[in-house]
């Protein structure tokens, strides 16, 4: 079987609600879901979820191979664009056409991509994720009510720029998930939005009123210092890293030991999140995986054995995706059919009206 062409088509998600964090919130809370469609001559069609802006560039990487070379393929479109840049639009075009690749391994064996990469387990722990800085104090209540109610012990919530308020959330949020446990997981995610000469001062007045598993991105990626000043100054681990494109950038936090949880994005696919969960196995350091639509990294993430827990945003998927799992008990139970499970319905989103926009 051999990669004969690819399509390209957007959808939205409609999550009911606006959505955001500290450096901006979608208020009609629609937003564009890009999806590329890997093609074959053997007549399966690979799915990938996630910017492909560039796959006019990358594809020529791919044309005319097998594509159960999955691995190689993913170096081969590396060094294919390495002279102009990897990073960017490029690595999530890279990304993109990755899901695609591993979908079409597993459907031409016939199994779910979970079994192909090695899982014994079909069940993924998970963490709710609601990106919903902009709900007010009684919708964040009833929002999380929902992932109590599917039986999640733990959440994350969104803050960055007036940490009483923040603390406040948090304590709601975490209120409301004993109901399935004790002591719940409470996650504090503010998007890069501090400088390390106030991180750990703000960090520090959460903590006192709120006992955190994790403070997410507490600096900006790059800042190694500023992670280890405040993996330093704070009880909470520190997790990073899902806005970081490839192996090399991760190299000076983990050398630094500026990370408690190593994070790596969705939309980077799924070759990128493996090489990630080794190089954190390699420092005995857990992995969490981004969320994204349709959770494609849940099959990825069954199969290492350094997983935290995945994040989780919504229970609705998008306009015209169908997804062979169940978010119960906690996380998700991937289904058996073959792939990532992932069905496009090309008509109804070309039916659909409206459009929407990540700006």
């Amino acid at each position: 079987m051999r990669i004969t062409g690819y399509r390209s088509l957007t959808t939205v998600h409609r999550w009911g609600r606006p959505v955001g964090d500290v450096n901006g919130v979608i208020a009609d809370g629609v937003t564009e879901v890009p999806i590329v469609l890997l093609e074959t001559d053997g007549g399966l069609t690979g799915v990938g979820l996630g910017s492909n802006a560039d796959v006019d560039r990358v594809f020529p990487a791919l044309e005319g191979r097998d594509p159960r070379a999955v691995t190689a393929l993913y170096d081969r479109m590396l060094a294919f664009v390495f002279k102009t840049g990897h990073n960017g639009a490029a690595f999530g075009t890279i990304g993109a056409l990755d899901m695609a690749l591993w979908d079409l391994k597993a459907k031409m064996a016939g199994e779910p991509l979970w079994r192909t990469l090695g899982a014994a387990d079909r069940f993924v722990p998970g963490y709710a994720s609601g990106l919903e800085y902009a709900l007010d104090d009684d919708a964040l209540v009833g929002l999380y009510e929902r992932w109590a109610e599917r039986g999640f012990t733990g959440a994350k919530v969104k803050g960055g720029l007036d940490v009483d308020r923040d603390a406040k959330r948090l304590v709601a949020v975490r209120d409301v998930l004993r109901v399935n446990a004790e002591r719940p997981a409470v996650m504090y995610d503010v998007n890069e939005a501090w400088g390390r000469h106030q991180a750990v001062r703000l960090a520090r007045r959460v903590e006192e009123q709120v006992d955190l598993t994790w403070i997410e991105e507490p600096v900006r990626r790059w800042d190694v210092e500023g992670h280890r000043a405040v993996a330093a100054g704070v009880r909470s681990a520190v997790a990073s890293g899902e806005n970081l494109t490839g192996l090399e950038q991760y190299r000076h936090l983990l050398a630094a030991d500026a990370l408690g949880v190593v994070q790596a994005g969705s939309v980077w696919g799924i070759t990128h999140f493996l090489r990630v969960s080794v190089l954190a196995l390699g420092r005995d350091l857990p992995v969490s995986p981004v969320a994204y639509n349709a959770n494609p990294l849940a099959h990825a993430a069954a199969a290492v054995p350094n997983h935290l827990a995945t994040e989780l945003q919504d229970l609705a998927l998008p306009v015209g995706l169908s997804a062979d799992q169940e978010i119960a008990d906690g996380g998700i139970r991937l289904g058996d059919a073959p792939g990532l499970g992932i069905e496009v319905d090309e008509a109804h989103i070309a039916a659909q009206r409206g459009a929407g926009t990540w700006g």
